[in-house]
């Protein structure tokens, strides 16, 4: 795009407006993935020998003098016997603690585009000379 002023003294002039592209970098955070937490119970069947102890009632009958008559009153004798049973109970107990964050870290990325910068150039037909002036 160019300008075109006209001053006074005849001279016409032409403004050209020189473009540059500028790198400007920013960030946006985006939702890369998405992570369930969860607890999983495995089940194990679980045998052991456990020894248990049980009483047994033994009755012996000896017999000391057979000429004894057997027609005397009997005699009851009551005796408690008595067995181990076994009683599982689970008691629940802490395996690990199991912590889980998020931590971030920064890493540099190296980013490649490639800008544009418009320059001039000129070109001339015939005898002329120009004159440069930085302003």
């Amino acid at each position: 795009m160019y300008e075109k002023q006209n001053s006074n003294d005849h001279h016409e002039e032409v403004t050209l407006k020189l473009h540059k592209e500028e790198l400007q970098v920013s960030k946006k955070r985006v939702e890369t993935a998405d992570v369930r937490v969860y607890k999983k119970t495995f089940t194990e069947v679980k045998q052991i020998m456990v020894p248990v102890t049980h009483e047994q009632l033994i009755i012996e009958k000896k017999i000391i003098n057979p000429e004894i008559s057997m027609d005397l009153q009997i005699e009851t004798i009551c005796i408690p016997l008595s067995e181990e049973r076994i009683e599982v109970t689970l008691k629940p107990t802490i395996l690990e603690d199991v912590e889980v964050f998020k931590k971030q870290y920064e890493e540099l990325i190296q980013v490649n585009e490639t800008m544009k910068e418009e320059k001039v150039q000129i070109n001339t037909f015939g005898d002329i000379k120009i004159i440069e002036d930085d302003r």
